[in-house]
């Protein structure tokens, strides 16, 4: 009997959007029987500034119980999904913290040959998902890991907008994502699935 692919889902959401995408990409794993971890990046944020936004604290409230992403999480996984807001076209500094503290794994070689998917949100439709994604893969390809992009290997990620670099949405802090964005992470979720296993096979003979 095959080993089960081990997927860590990492994310950042200040109201809730990304965790929305990440929980999508975690009930689908669990379905697909693999092992998963579903991890926030810690919060950099000052209480005081979360506490002036209501639908900020009130997520940060939520969401209490999840737990937060370690170095062990990053080793322990054959593969990543990623997802986070853009900030200016970018990720924000609570992701990059996070990768960045990789080193030690990177030295060693850990982090090479995972197989790496990301999802990003922003306020409008042109609000920099692209960039965004983008600007975590660079960091992947530093790793040494596998992307594993959506492309448009299936209709739903047409349906749901037609990002070819990941799953993106639009979010406006009080919308829920839709059916047809989620329908695309499910997507996304089992081609990368669908591609660790392959790897894993190949490794194994």
């Amino acid at each position: 009997m095959s080993e089960k692919v081990r997927i860590s889902i990492i994310y950042y959401s200040s109201t809730g959007a990304n965790y929305e995408l990440a929980k999508t990409a975690e009930i689908f794993a669990k379905s697909a029987e693999t092992e998963v971890r579903l991890r926030k990046v810690a919060e950099l944020a000052p209480p005081e500034a979360i506490a002036q936004n209501p639908a900020w604290k009130a997520h940060v409230d939520a969401t209490k119980d999840v737990p937060v992403a370690t170095l062990d999480d990053l080793d322990w996984a054959d593969a990543y999904i990623f997802s986070v807001p853009t900030r200016f076209g970018n990720v924000p500094s609570q992701m990059k913290q996070f990768l960045d503290m990789a080193g030690p794994l990177w030295a060693q070689g850990k982090l090479a040959n995972k197989v790496v998917t990301a999802m990003s949100t922003a306020s409008n439709p042109n609000g920099g998902q692209e960039a965004t994604i983008l600007s975590l893969y660079t960091t992947m390809y530093h790793f040494g890991a596998i992307v594993v992009a959506p492309g448009y290997t299936d209709q739903a990620f047409f349906a749901a907008g037609g990002n070819p670099y990941g799953t993106s949405f639009t979010a406006t802090g009080q919308n829920a994502v839709d059916e047809a964005t989620k329908t695309a992470v499910e997507k996304q979720t089992e081609r990368v699935i669908t591609v660790t296993k392959w790897l894993k096979a190949g490794q194994n003979q």
